[in-house]
């Protein structure tokens, strides 16, 4: 299936409902620089990154619309400042090519059911991250092989490109060493219907799915991007299991401002972790919650959505480096 034939049966299936941008099906145009917030300089690796950021971008008015324009002013900032404490963890591994993409206003989107949800997100801003993939795909991949990466609203668009274009071109998926699908839920259910994919069970093991939700150990209010059946995988240990990890045993994590920037870079003895196999969570106990996640209108208090990366920040830099070496064990460079 053409990737124009697959865009438009997917408009077709989601039904998405946007008002005034219901009709705006059609994918933004990845040929132009100015929308893509990354492009390597240089490509001078072996790997390629390609990072889906998560929601940038909110609704001021009351007649704003649902979905941001491509060069919404706040989106591309705020953009920017999730790049550098995401998709940089990368960076030793890969070249990183990361997209502009139409976002979902996280607010108006969380107060949906969550078949609505997936249809609006299965719009506009998968019909953007598949397009934008596929431009990656066939103008800068080269055969390389890839990591994906996402947060919140951009890992729920992998989701779709998991069980969708990768589905259908084997031959990419192939080259896929892992896609780290965290902020949002990868559930037992999706797996069964996608049984071309698989998740993480240790450090090692490639062509998988890394995914984790943050949160602390009692919740106040509610967590929109963890679903029933979600599956977790313990950034410290890279095991599937209960057993605490220490804070000790991290390896460094990132400290934010209030603006969203890094303020400290590898902060040793700060977040341990632990995994609720019931809740579908990954616990973090040893963080302040009154100073760390105080609550919005969209997340509850103790939710510790906004610091997936930054709590585990090296932890997730070694492994996507472990995970590529074994890549290559397993499959030498030609």
């Amino acid at each position: 299936m053409s990737v124009k034939m697959f865009l438009a049966v997917l408009v077709l299936m989601v039904g998405c409902t946007l008002g005034a941008y219901a009709s705006e099906t059609t994918a933004t145009d990845y040929s132009v620089a100015e929308h893509w917030l990354n492009l390597p300089g240089k490509v001078d690796k072996a790997v390629d990154v390609f990072y889906l950021y998560p929601t940038a971008w909110a609704r001021v008015g009351a007649n704003d619309p649902y979905v941001c324009a491509i060069d919404n002013p706040v989106m591309l900032m705020q953009a920017k400042l999730a790049f550098v404490r995401q998709a940089i963890a990368f960076e030793p591994v890969g070249d990183i090519y990361a997209p502009y993409y139409r976002q979902i206003d996280s607010a108006y989107r969380a107060a949906l059911p969550v078949a609505e949800q997936e249809k609006l997100v299965g719009g506009i801003p998968v019909t953007d991250g598949v397009a934008a993939f596929d431009y990656y795909i066939k103008h800068y991949n080269n055969g390389r092989p890839f990591i994906l990466a996402g947060h919140s609203q951009g890992s729920n668009v992998l989701i779709y490109l998991l069980s969708g274009y990768l589905k259908d071109h084997p031959d990419v998926y192939s080259r896929m060493i892992a896609a780290y699908v965290i902020g949002y839920s990868v559930t037992g259910e999706y797996l069964a219907r996608n049984p071309h994919l698989k998740f993480a069970n240790g450090a090692n093991d490639t062509g998988v799915i890394v995914s984790y939700n943050t949160e602390a150990p009692k919740i106040i209010g509610s967590n929109p991007v963890v679903l029933p059946g979600a599956l977790v995988i313990n950034p410290i240990t890279w095991t599937r299991g209960e057993q605490l990890a220490t804070a000790e045993q991290n390896l460094g994590s990132i400290i934010l401002n209030t603006k969203g920037e890094v303020a400290v870079w590898g902060v040793k003895n700060f977040a341990d972790a632990q995994i609720d196999l019931a809740r579908g969570v990954l616990i973090c106990s040893t963080v302040d919650v009154d100073e760390w996640s105080p609550g919005n209108k969209v997340f509850g208090k103790v939710v510790f959505h906004t610091f997936d990366y930054p709590f585990y920040y090296y932890n997730i830099r070694k492994n996507a480096a472990d995970r590529t070496s074994n890549y290559f064990l397993k499959k030498p460079q030609r």
